[in-house]
C-alpha cells in the first residue's frame, strides 16, 4: 500500500504542477506556429476491460506545408518525434519528471531512480511509406499494479500521412494511445480517484504534447538508432528495438 499512496501523491502533485504549466505554454504558441495542430479524439477515446486493465487514446490532425512534411518524413524523425514527447513531460513537471535510458529499458522517475513510476522496455519502431510508429512495452514501475507487469501493455505513437488535399498543405494523423495498462491507483483506491489524477493528467499532458507539434520543434535523439539516410519510402518497411546506456532525457 505504501507503494500505492507514493503513487498517488506523484499523480496528484503532477497535476498541480502540469496545468499552470500547460496554460503558460499554450499562450506562448499562439504567436508564430508553422503548422495547426486540431485535437481529434476518437470516440470512446478512454476504455476499461473487466479485469481493470484501461485503455486511452488522444489524437490530432497536424496541417503542415508540404515541403516541411517531405523533409520530415524519415525513420530519424520517428526517432526524434519519440524524444521529443519525453522532453515534453519534463518540461511540463518542471523537471520532476526525467526519463533514463539502459540497454534494455527506459524509466519514467520522479526526482531520482529508486522512484521508478514507470519502466518501459526500449522502444519498438515501423516504417513505411505512409505510416510510422514507435512502441514502448510497460514493465513495472510504481503506478502499475502488480498483476500489470510483464504483460502486454504499452504505450505507442503512431503517425499517418493523409490525402493532401490542397498542393501546398499536407495533413498528419498522430495518434497517442496507452492499451492493456493496469493502474496501481485504480487496484489500490479506486477508479475514480485514478480518473481524477493519473488518467485526468495524462490526457492533459498528451494534448499539450499533440499541440505543441503545431512547432515543429523535434528534438534531437539521444540514443541515434535509426541512421538519418534512411527515407521511409526508400527500403520498404522497417522494425527495429533497442537503446544506449546512461542516457537521460
Amino acid at each position: 500500500m505504501t507503494a500505492t499512496w507514493i503513487a498517488v501523491a506523484a499523480a496528484v502533485a503532477l497535476t498541480a504542477l502540469a496545468f499552470p504549466a500547460l496554460t503558460r505554454r499554450a499562450r506562448r504558441r499562439r504567436g508564430g506556429a508553422s503548422a495547426e495542430a486540431v485535437i481529434r479524439d476518437p470516440p470512446g477515446a478512454s476504455s476499461a476491460h473487466d479485469d481493470g486493465a484501461v485503455r486511452s487514446v488522444q489524437a490530432a490532425d497536424i496541417y503542415l506545408p508540404a515541403a516541411a512534411l517531405e523533409e520530415l518524413w524519415s525513420p530519424m524523425y520517428l526517432e526524434r518525434l519519440a524524444r521529443t514527447y519525453w522532453r515534453f513531460l519534463s518540461r511540463v513537471t518542471l523537471g520532476l519528471i526525467r526519463v533514463y535510458y539502459t540497454e534494455r529499458e527506459r524509466s519514467v522517475v520522479l526526482l531520482v531512480r529508486p522512484l521508478k513510476l514507470l519502466t518501459f522496455r526500449a522502444p519498438e519502431y515501423e516504417v513505411d511509406p505512409m505510416r510510422g510508429l514507435v512502441r514502448w512495452r510497460i514493465a513495472s514501475g510504481l503506478l502499475v499494479a502488480k498483476r500489470g507487469r510483464r504483460r502486454d501493455g504499452y504505450l505507442q505513437i503512431e503517425v499517418r500521412r493523409q490525402a493532401q488535399e490542397h498542393s501546398d498543405r499536407a495533413r498528419l494523423h498522430v495518434e497517442v494511445e496507452v492499451a492493456s495498462y493496469y493502474p496501481a491507483i485504480a487496484f489500490g483506491f479506486s477508479r475514480r480517484i485514478y480518473d481524477a489524477t493519473q488518467s485526468h493528467i495524462h490526457v492533459l499532458v498528451t494534448h499539450g504534447f499533440l499541440r505543441s507539434l503545431a512547432r515543429l520543434d523535434l528534438a534531437e535523439s539521444r540514443v541515434g538508432l535509426l541512421a538519418p539516410d534512411d527515407a521511409i519510402g526508400g527500403r520498404g518497411q522497417r522494425r527495429c528495438a533497442g537503446g544506449r546506456a546512461g542516457a537521460r532525457q
